[in-house]
């Protein structure tokens, strides 16, 4: 599978666990090698699971992201997954993640990714986009290149564009 990474595409060595109808946070079996598990899972399992250095953590829609604050800095990989395209809020999860946690590796979308929220995305944080499997991922990519400039302070930037730009004229 092919993800945007740092703004190219790249391959992707992760892959994603997602609980079958049935499984158990406490009894599901996590796989080796690069995996990322379900936030409720690395809680259920953590005595196991922390000694690995391939686990990843992705979140839910409706989980806080300071249910890893002590955690945070062991992963080289989080996820936030978007179960539909209209659920924003994984923007907030991510700029939890990386102004209040001051997560500094790989954060990546996951789940209901699309091209027009891509730009969206890389402003609170997010530098690894898995676009849905259905989307043409070299025309996603274009999507971070939206806009040339954003009015609002974010993560990518903390000055509003009103504090970045010089003034001319009298006051």
């Amino acid at each position: 599978m092919k993800i945007i990474k740092n703004k190219t595409v790249a391959e992707d060595s992760w892959s994603v666990l997602r609980l079958n109808e049935g499984d158990t946070v406490e009894g599901v079996d996590v796989p080796s090698g690069q995996i990322i598990v379900p936030l409720k899972v690395w809680l259920a399992q953590r005595a196991a699971l922390q000694q690995r250095a391939d686990i990843g953590v992705w979140f839910a829609s409706d989980e806080r992201a300071e249910a890893l604050r002590d955690d945070v800095a062991k992963f080289s990989v989080i996820a936030v997954d978007f179960p539909k395209f209209a659920d924003g809020r994984g923007y907030s999860i991510a700029y939890h993640l990386r102004n209040r946690l001051n997560y500094r590796a790989e954060l990546r979308a996951i789940g209901d990714v699309l091209r027009d929220q891509l730009f969206y995305m890389q402003r609170m944080g997010f530098d690894a986009f898995a676009v849905r499997a259905d989307k043409d991922i070299q025309d996603a990519l274009q999507g971070l290149n939206d806009f040339s400039l954003s009015y609002q302070a974010s993560a990518d930037n903390a000055q509003p564009l009103y504090l970045r730009v010089e003034r001319g004229g009298a006051r």
